[in-house]
């Protein structure tokens, strides 16, 4: 890399050293750091997933009622909403613990305390004991989703990001098939005389604990770093990833001093230095964002949870609705192989908006269906557009807002997702009892269409198309790790 005129001032290194990064090429070494990343995404599903697959073991085993179980309902509805209710908590209360103390730390605490939260959980013989665990690990989940979104956008060049997002994904949801594999070999059995569901648990946990063994192979996030003044810290990982790329690191002298204390927050970390969700520059984001997460959480868990229920109420049978089920599932880990054709050459934005309307589309559609055949191919469609649409709201979300605000941003607009997810269960059973599953899908439908609407109209592009044959070719606007709003 050839060496550039030496910053005069802090803002001046910390934008040399941002473009150094978005210089960088695609290796080997970059693809193993979102490899490892998204190893902590695929526990958060394999987390997520255990919500539906280990309750029947629990019913069986006497922990949970069928009805009238804890605070008179179903102890299944009180344990998905201790999940989700987990997830807001963590998302909106830890996810700014990120901005403060850096990704890697957030990122190892995280997943330190679901594995914990899940092992516990393994080992408990009452509902409210269970309910309790999966409280405290959908804090960790919460917390841990909203890491990973700030840690991939800071690590991997801008022009990679989509791409980056996609392989994320695919490794996310590799864990759909994997826990419905070993819930469907364990929860009905004993092995060694302990119930199926408790290790299904442990092998999650075990898992956890792999994830936590190969942090010290994740550096920490350089635009962090750069943003909070940490700047010879920031110039030493960047060098590193030059090195592991292939690159001859660029010398960059006469970074200013940085404080003796090292402290992580750096010099730039007082509550006025630091710029607060709701200024005048993110405020409009931050509501867009806040309400998109609310309208397409609702459509994709409503779907995804209630999806057998839905067409067992069709009048298929139990068995039939979840062979079904299973056939759909197949695509989760396959989809976002595909996107990675076109993630970063069609604008962010117009991708949720086209996935969100043909979700929408799609989903009334399989809600007419009465034949096999309709009702895979129809649920196989509204669930690749489901996926497009959450591996698209991912990788936006993450460029809309600066380094030093990007987790607590993130994690504030997530948070009230999962939030909306709890109601929204309650309000599509009454639907299904009120008004049946014509009621329910045009319910998620009207979701979809409202989140690209809110989208198309409010949201700002965010894709720069960067040339490839020359690193030259990236101006000054795209060394900022922050898109700005483009007509």
């Amino acid at each position: 890399m050839t060496s550039t005129s030496q910053p005069s001032s802090q803002d001046g290194a910390a934008r040399v050293l941002e473009r150094r990064i978005d210089e960088l090429p695609m290796s080997r070494h970059l693809w193993s750091l979102v490899v490892l990343l998204s190893l902590g995404t695929f526990f958060e599903t394999y987390e997520l997933s255990l919500t539906s697959l280990i309750s029947p073991g629990l019913i069986k085993s006497g922990i949970f009622a069928r009805e009238h179980g804890t605070f008179g309902l179903p102890d299944q509805a009180t344990f998905a909403a201790a999940t989700f209710l987990g997830m807001f908590v963590g998302a909106m209360a830890l996810g700014r613990l990120a901005d403060r103390i850096g990704r890697k730390w957030a990122f190892t605490g995280s997943i330190a305390l679901y594995t914990a939260a899940t092992v516990l959980m393994a080992l408990q013989h009452t509902a409210v004991g269970i309910d309790l665990c999966r409280f405290v690990a959908g804090i960790g989940l919460g917390a841990e989703i909203v890491t990973v979104d700030a840690y991939l956008a800071e690590i991997v060049p801008q022009r990679y990001r989509g791409r980056a997002f996609a392989f994320a994904t695919f490794i996310q949801f590799l864990a759909v098939p994997v826990t419905g594999g070993l819930s469907y070999l364990l929860v009905p059995q004993q092995p060694w005389g302990v119930e199926g569901w408790r290790w299904v648990c442990f092998i999650g946990g075990v898992g956890g604990v792999l994830v936590l063994l190969t942090r010290t192979q994740l550096p920490e996030s350089p635009r962090w770093l750069a943003q909070r003044g940490l700047l010879q810290r920031a110039a030493h990982v960047i060098g590193g990833m030059e090195k592991k790329s292939g690159l001859l690191p660029e010398p960059l002298l006469h970074l200013p001093t940085e404080p003796r204390s090292q402290d992580p927050a750096g010099p730039n970390a007082s509550a006025a230095a630091t710029p607060g969700l709701f200024d005048p520059a993110w405020r409009p984001r931050i509501v867009m964002l806040t309400l998109v997460h609310v309208f397409v959480t609702i459509g994709f868990f409503g779907l995804a949870s209630w999806l057998p229920a839905l067409l067992a109420a069709q009048g298929h049978s139990v068995i039939k609705s979840f062979e079904f089920t299973f056939y759909i599932s197949l695509c989760y880990p396959l989809c976002p192989l595909l996107f990675m054709l076109f993630a970063d050459k069609i604008e962010r934005k117009w991708q949720i908006v086209a996935g969100s309307l043909a979700s929408a589309v799609f989903g009334v559609l399989l809600g007419q269906q009465t034949g096999s055949v309709g009702i895979v191919v129809f649920g196989l469609a509204v669930t690749v557009c489901n996926l497009l649409v959450a591996y698209g709201t991912h990788t936006y979300q993450s460029e809309l807002f600066p380094s030093v605000i990007r987790a607590r941003a993130v994690g504030f607009v997530y948070s009230w997702g999962r939030l909306a997810t709890v109601f929204s269960s309650l309000v599509i059973g009454y639907l299904l009892q009120t008004g049946g599953t014509t009621a329910v899908f045009s319910f998620l439908a009207l979701c979809f269409v409202t989140a690209s609407l809110l989208i198309a109209v409010l949201g700002p592009r965010t894709l720069q198309t960067v040339a490839r044959s020359t690193r030259a070719a990236i101006d000054s606007r795209a060394s900022s790790d922050v898109m700005e709003p483009q007509p």
